[in-house]
C-alpha cells in the first residue's frame, strides 16, 4: 500500500505541495489528474523518493521511501521525460536493470520481445520517442515491480501499442496485484484502467473518489418545460448546480447528487422533455475545477 501523509513539498517560494494526503490500496489502479502546474510530477517524485518532503511522509508498505533501497527495489518510476545511458541498447539496460530490481525475470523480459518487436540491438537513444517508450515499459514490466509509477506513459504511442500496454498493465494487476499510480492529461484512457481519480489543483489535493462513485455522483440534465421555470426550485431543493446553460427551449444543468432524487426534483415541474446523462470522467473533471474557479468559457459538450 502506498500511504502519504502531510506533505508538503517547496521550491524556492513556490508551495508544489500543501498538506496532500493518499491512500492507494495494494492491486489497485490509481489516476492522478490536475490542471497544469498542478504539482503532480512532484509528486511522483516525491512518492518514489527522488525529492524529499519538506514536511510529511511517504510510506511504501509501511516504510518511508526516501533513501530506503529495499523499498525502492520494489519500484519502478516512468517518468513523462525518459532518460537511457549514452550508447547503451536494449540489452544493455536490461542487464543494468537486472543488477538494480533483484525480481528482474529473464524469461518474461525475452517472451515480452514478441510485444514490442524491437532489436535489442539497437542503441536506445537513436529510436523513435514511441519505441523508446514501448522500450521503458518492457524494461518495466520485466522488473516485475510491486509498484509502477507512470508520468504520462501512453505519450508517444500509436493506438495499437496503447492497447497492447494497457492488457500488460491490466494483467499484471490482476495476477500479481501490482499496484499502478497514473498520471496523465488523456482522462479517456484513465477511465478505462482506473479503479480511483484523486484530483490536485495547485498543489492541493481537491478531490478523491472511486471511479464508479465520481461518475455516478455528478449528471448532466437536459430538460424543457412548457411555461418558464424560476429556477428556485432547485435552490428549494438544496440541489447543487455546477453549470447552467439556456439552449433556446432547453436548459442544460450540470449537477451533483443521487440520480433518483434530481430526477424527482424535475418532474415535480412537469417538464416536457427530462434527459438525464452519464457523464465522461473528462466532463466531471472540466466541471469540478470549475466550481472551484478553473473555468472553461463556452464549453462545447
Amino acid at each position: 500500500m502506498i500511504e502519504i501523509k502531510d506533505l508538503n513539498k517547496s521550491f524556492e517560494d513556490l508551495a508544489a505541495l500543501k498538506n496532500v494526503n493518499i491512500k492507494i490500496q495494494k492491486g489497485s489502479v490509481y489516476g492522478l489528474v490536475g490542471s497544469n502546474g498542478a504539482g503532480k510530477t512532484t509528486l511522483l517524485k516525491t512518492m518514489v523518493g527522488v525529492y524529499q518532503g519538506d514536511q510529511g511522509t511517504c510510506y511504501i508498505d509501511g516504510q518511508e521511501v526516501f533513501e530506503n533501497v529495499a523499498i525502492k527495489a520494489k519500484v519502478i518510476f516512468i517518468p513523462d521525460t525518459l532518460y537511457f545511458f549514452p550508447n547503451y541498447s536494449v540489452r544493455d539496460m536490461a542487464k543494468y536493470y537486472k543488477n538494480i530490481y533483484p525480481a528482474w525475470n529473464e524469461v518474461r523480459f525475452e517472451k515480452l520481445k514478441e510485444a514490442f518487436d524491437i532489436d535489442v540491438n539497437k542503441n536506445i537513444n537513436r529510436l523513435s520517442k514511441g519505441m523508446q517508450r514501448q522500450v521503458a515499459f518492457w524494461l518495466a514490466l520485466s522488473s516485475m515491480p510491486d509498484y509502477l509509477i507512470l508520468d504520462e506513459p501512453l505519450d508517444g504511442l500509436d493506438p495499437v501499442m496503447r492497447q497492447k500496454v494497457k492488457n500488460l498493465l491490466i494483467q499484471d494487476v490482476a495476477e500479481r496485484q501490482m499496484t499502478v499510480l497514473i498520471s496523465s492529461h488523456n482522462l479517456r484512457e484513465l477511465e478505462d484502467l482506473c479503479d480511483t481519480i484523486g484530483i490536485l489543483h495547485k498543489g492541493t489535493l481537491i478531490l478523491e473518489k472511486e471511479l464508479d462513485d465520481l461518475k455516478s455522483d455528478v449528471h448532466k440534465i437536459q430538460v424543457a418545460f412548457k411555461e418558464e421555470v424560476s429556477g428556485e426550485f432547485l435552490a428549494n431543493a438544496q440541489a447543487q448546480v455546477l453549470y447552467e446553460e439556456i439552449r433556446g427551449s432547453v436548459r442544460l444543468f450540470i449537477m451533483r447528487g443521487n440520480k433518483d432524487d434530481l430526477t424527482r426534483i424535475f418532474a415535480k415541474q412537469q417538464p416536457l422533455v427530462l434527459d438525464i446523462l452519464p457523464l465522461t470522467l473528462e466532463e466531471v473533471f472540466i466541471y469540478e475545477m470549475g466550481g472551484i474557479g478553473y473555468a472553461i468559457e463556452n464549453i462545447i459538450i
